[in-house]
């Protein structure tokens, strides 16, 4: 359990809060570049960590992130006029460029030099595989570019999308670090007694903190069968990378050998932006996008489940569609989709927040209590003037995650050691 003061350190994510100044200090994705597909075409709303902010590409093609509010009468900018390089306030025609600097001021008279005193927030952006990042901490504290894997693989090995959660952003981490609950809620054949899910529903779990976060591992043990190893990548402050299995242990193929993973970034405290990325894990093999949306289906999150602003058709306002016959022959939770059902437990949660006070943690909760000790000294770090583990990107440029078979008495830290180093690094993204 944690502390009431702990957990809404770990929760509260606006300006000024702990948890806040510790994510203003990494690079974030902001949109998904689509959202703003061509130089001059609408402006978009977002909200990230609390803040409003409009999101618009200017005439050069560059993507601009600025405070949503004009500063001469707070007038939302989504209303303004996206052109020639700026975007204008349509209640006074102020109009401010990329950079938050006001360029024209055409109701105040022409030799007043008013303008160059107001400026709006503005917030760097890096555009890389489909994404547009942001950094919104302290200029002076600005860290290099990303420099993940997933970032260096071509376009044509890779895949992302993004769906909206309505629950704070821990609880969404933490059901996607948890790696014992997918023998329950994403058991969607219980009859099959046969099955990984079925076969060894507690897994052992094994924590190994490092300078960008922390990797870990579940390890079944499939007695004769040898342990079945998912090992998995936490990096600071919010991601986690997973792989797939690359052969069954007769030596087969399960579809494509891929790499996924999730990036949560608050939207305020109690929603949150929930990336979805997949690459293939071997540079030679390109993904196939048949299997791409097949997946993307399977999770719940294919162009059928999705609505406007990227939120999910099976939601709290019907129950996420939640069919009793199907729980009771077929599958645990009775809804379809891995993520949805994973959205069904943490949506439902206390509001705004779940009261971490009242919970009861065990062995199978290592990976959890990793990163809430890992977020709770990033907030003391920055507190305390120093930077945040991961805070580099070369701590986190060549890791990745797997899953294998390994005979019983082979330590994984060896027997995975080359499967879990990244492979793409021809391409460098700074």
């Amino acid at each position: 359990m944690l502390k009431k003061e702990d957990n809404e350190r770990l929760c509260l994510t606006s300006k000024g809060t702990p948890m806040g100044e510790v994510f203003r200090r990494y690079w974030i994705p902001a949109i998904l570049s689509e959202e703003v597909p061509e130089p001059d075409s609408p402006q978009i709303r977002l909200k990230l960590l609390g803040e409003d902010l409009v999101a618009f590409r200017d005439s050069e093609g560059k993507v601009a992130i600025l405070d949503a509010y004009c500063p001469h009468r707070r007038a939302h900018l989504f209303w303004g006029r996206n052109e020639q390089c700026g975007i204008r306030c349509t209640y006074h025609g102020w109009k401010f460029n990329r950079d938050g600097e006001c360029v024209d001021m055409p109701n105040e008279p022409s030799d007043s030099n008013f303008k160059q005193k107001v400026h709006l927030t503005s917030y760097p952006t890096w555009e890389k595989n489909g994404i547009v990042w942001t950094y919104m901490g302290p200029k002076e504290e600005q860290p290099n570019l990303p420099d993940y894997e997933w970032l260096r693989a071509p376009i044509t090995h890779f895949q992302v999308s993004k769906t909206y959660e309505g629950c704070n952003w821990l609880q969404a981490l933490e059901g996607g670090i948890d790696t014992s609950h997918s023998s329950f809620a994403h058991n969607n054949n219980i009859q099959d007694k046969n099955s990984l899910r079925n076969r060894a529903t507690n897994p052992k779990l094994e924590v190994d903190k490092t300078d960008y976060g922390f990797r870990y591992v579940g390890i079944r043990d499939l007695q004769d069968d040898g342990n079945y190893v998912r090992a998995y990548q936490f990096i600071m402050p919010s991601q986690q990378m997973r792989g797939q299995m690359l052969k069954w242990q007769d030596g087969s193929q399960e579809d494509y050998p891929t790499i996924r993973g999730h990036i949560w970034v608050p939207i305020d405290d109690e929603s949150v932006w929930v990336w979805n990325f997949k690459y293939t894990s071997e540079p030679s093999i390109p993904l196939d996008p048949d299997f791409s949306l097949q997946q993307e289906i399977a999770f719940g999150r294919g162009p059928d489940d999705v609505l406007p602003g990227f939120r999910l058709k099976r939601n709290p306002s019907n129950d996420y569609l939640i069919d009793r016959e199907v729980q009771r022959t077929k599958t645990f939770t009775g809804i379809e989709g891995i993520n949805t059902q994973d959205y069904a437990l943490q949506e439902t949660m206390e509001k705004p927040f779940t009261d971490r006070t009242k919970e009861r943690l065990g062995t199978a909760d290592l990976a959890i209590i990793a990163a809430r000790q890992l977020l709770l000294e990033a907030t003391r770090d920055v507190e305390n003037g120093k930077a945040p583990k991961g805070i580099h990107p070369e701590t986190s440029r060549n890791v990745r995650a797997c899953d294998a078979f390994l005979p019983k008495g082979i330590d994984w830290r060896e027997g995975l050691k080359e499967n879990m180093t990244a492979k793409y690094q021809l391409i460098k993204s700074n």
